[in-house]
């Protein structure tokens, strides 16, 4: 017999007719629910804007040490959009039953970050990359590896195709970033091969557009903030390294297309517009109408002397190539350096 307090009890426990009825009739979530980590930056907030816009349900993780909640700010309120704060190199736990993709682009990735985060840069590429897919397995989800060109590291193949092993010098500065990103490219083909997982592998060459950082040493944005202040262009060696830029929504646009394809193997996404760093200051130069001239510096150790990626594959497969023309994509980066300045010119009076 029970009491008239466990009678209560198990009442209070037991759902209302609503519910059950709510439970019984109601589809299952229509959305695709996907994950980003390193969401907060430069790519991985334009990548989530791209999901939401194709309806998928976005769950943001990144502890924000090179990420910017002013990437994400416009997301405030958006009841398809959750954040995260947390450090993907630890165990990640999300609730969620359903999650359908894993995009893993948590890492620094300028050579500023990389160089003064080599341990952090290390741990994200390895442990991160093992946390990721070990959710991407759990939730039986498919798994976007974002690597990149730097792979190939100073190549001696140009231009680059996916099956290129690489140029790259292990225990140099850059090495923690290059050899971590191999090493996730590695793991993520043996998850593929061993648990069978829906993987992706994702190689992007130079990327410019909205929301880079002013400050983080890449050609891009410091080439257009120096234009911008009057002060000299500073090309590190004689100029003649070559480097492919690609507009950001261009490149977003090939990563949906190859989260979405069934091809598990690398594929090269950048544009194969190829120009020396010569002649990137000198066009940053007329289009922004600086005074500015050009100083130049000794060259970084293993430093790229080329990089254009041959994007056959992505052609072939995604159906996939640049559709933004430089002139057009770079006068819409230096207008965002512009308003981005004047905000900080206004603040600091």
């Amino acid at each position: 017999m029970f009491s008239f307090n466990e009678r209560v009890a198990e009442i209070a426990r037991q759902p209302r007719q609503a519910e059950l009825e709510e439970h019984f009739t109601m589809p299952a979530p229509a959305k695709a629910v996907s994950v980003v980590t390193g969401g907060a930056g430069f790519l991985g907030s334009h990548l989530t804007d791209r999901l939401l816009a194709e309806g998928h349900h976005v769950i943001a993780i990144d502890n924000l040490i090179t990420g910017n909640v002013a990437n994400i700010g416009h997301l405030a309120g958006n009841e398809n959009y959750r954040f995260v704060r947390h450090n993907v190199s630890n165990f990640i736990f999300l609730p969620e039953q359903k999650i359908d993709f894993v995009f893993h682009f948590a890492s620094p990735a300028s050579p500023i970050d990389y160089l003064e985060l080599p341990i952090p840069t290390l741990k994200v590429g390895a442990l991160g990359t093992h946390n990721s897919l070990g959710l991407a397995k759990d939730k039986k989800a498919t798994f976007v590896l974002a690597s990149t060109s730097e792979c190939y590291g100073d190549p001696l193949v140009h231009p680059q195709k996916e099956d290129y092993w690489g140029n790259v010098n292990p225990i140099g500065p850059r090495g923690v970033y290059d050899e971590a990103k191999r090493f996730a490219e590695a793991m993520t083909m043996a998850y593929h091969r061993y648990h069978d997982v829906d993987t992706k592998i994702v190689r992007i060459f130079n990327t410019y557009g909205p929301r880079m950082r002013l400050h983080d040493g890449r050609v891009v944005p410091a080439f257009i903030g120096e234009a911008l202040t009057g002060k000299p262009l500073t090309i590190f060696g004689d100029g003649s390294q070559t480097r492919s830029f690609c507009y950001v929504s261009d490149l977003i646009d090939g990563i949906f297309r190859l989260a979405m394809s069934d091809f598990h193997e690398p594929v090269n996404i950048g544009n194969p517009r190829e120009m020396t760093i010569k002649q990137f200051a000198d066009e940053i130069i007329r289009i922004t109408g600086t005074k500015s001239g050009i100083e130049y510096r000794p060259l970084p150790e293993d430093d790229p002397k080329v990089r254009q990626p041959d994007i056959g594959r992505a052609k072939k497969i995604l159906g996939w190539e640049p559709r933004v023309n430089f002139d057009e994509g770079i006068r819409k980066t230096i207008d965002y350096f512009r308003q981005h300045i004047e905000l900080v010119n206004g603040t600091t009076k």
